[in-house]
């Protein structure tokens, strides 16, 4: 199916009307939050400006009435009962990834949640798409070739990229709208692979996330009135692993989240102990805080530093997007091979 053609279907409304719903209930959560003292100081702002906490919330629930809407549309107007296992398994499995992430907003600044406990709660999320026996055994292998991979990809493949996305989108985060933005571009991205190699429902799914973080991205960019939260980020990440395993685009996925694996090894040089927030100037600007890189914001500032840029926040967030959409980039000039 031609990508464009979700912008010319019935599914365009039911994009847009998920976008209006996050926007017009965002400003509720919002004074509900500060009200309950749900807030955190943006960091990297000099007049210690306190904002809104867990707008993840909002994005979730929007995505939920988007896929009841899309369920709805597919049984009373397409009268099409296929997949629908299939999307209530993802919406199953998002909504576990959104309490865990809820649970750790709540929990983690206050208790505190130990870092093992983190990835060993989000293998929760692939129960429900191990249950539908999701995605295809066969694989191309390198130096294998069409490799069968048997009972291994249910209970090692699966497990294993939803807890790679889920917990690897979670690292790179902290700036006003990085987060939401590189939710928007990888979602896109591989909504397009699915549409082109003919999962359409998988597509419409990725973009009714796009879609409410697009409501989202109003109120998160810079200057941030809402932070996203866990609860955006384990929702997030385990969509795009849950939709690389539906559409097959598991190689896909693997080149998209390239920068998260850094952000992995530059954190595991810390011990995931250093956060990666920077040092904020009196102009407003931003400049290392430690002499070595523990994350790509860390790497990101001291690039700008070096180029003589005035290193804003905005500027950090508009050059790790431009990094990410590097390896859209390689998806898109090696499609040929990676979805083989």
């Amino acid at each position: 199916m031609d990508f464009m053609l979700f912008f010319r279907s019935q599914f365009f409304p039911l994009f847009v009307a998920i976008t209006i719903l996050v926007w017009m209930i965002m400003p509720y959560w919002i004074k509900r939050a500060q009200k309950a003292g749900l807030t955190g100081k943006d960091i990297h702002k000099n007049n210690n400006h306190v904002v809104a906490e867990m707008g993840g919330v909002v994005v979730l629930l929007g995505f939920l009435m988007g896929i009841m809407g899309y369920i709805a549309m597919r049984v009373f107007l397409l009268k099409a009962n296929s997949n629908i296992a299939s999307i209530l398994a993802v919406l199953t499995a998002i909504l576990i990834a959104g309490i865990i992430g809820i649970i750790d907003d709540i929990l983690g600044w206050k208790i505190g949640l130990r870092q093992w406990q983190k990835p060993l709660l989000t293998l929760f999320v692939a129960a429900p798409i191990m249950a539908v026996n999701a995605g295809t055994r066969l694989m191309h292998i390198p130096f294998l070739g069409l490799t069968d991979l048997g009972s291994l990809y249910p209970l090692i493949i699966i497990p294993g990229i939803i807890l790679m996305t889920t917990n690897g989108f979670n690292m790179l985060a902290g700036y006003n709208g990085l987060e939401t933005g590189q939710g928007i571009i990888i979602l896109t991205t591989l909504a397009y692979f699915a549409a082109v190699t003919g999962s359409s429902w998988t597509a419409v799914v990725a973009l009714c996330m796009v879609a409410a973080l697009l409501g989202m991205l109003i109120f998160n960019k810079y200057p941030t009135s809402v932070f996203p939260g866990d609860t955006l980020t384990y929702s997030v990440g385990a969509l795009a692993g849950i939709i690389a395993i539906m559409a097959n685009l598991e190689k896909v996925i693997i080149i998209l989240f390239i920068p998260y694996i850094l952000e992995f090894i530059l954190k595991l040089r810390g011990k995931f102990q250093i956060e990666s927030f920077t040092q904020v100037q009196e102009d407003g600007t931003l400049k290392p805080r430690y002499e070595k890189n523990y994350g790509l914001e860390h790497l990101a500032v001291r690039i700008l530093n070096k180029l003589k840029i005035k290193t804003t926040e905005r500027k950090v967030v508009y050059l790790l997007h431009s990094f990410q959409l590097c390896f859209v980039v390689i998806t898109l000039i090696t499609s040929r091979g990676l979805l083989i």
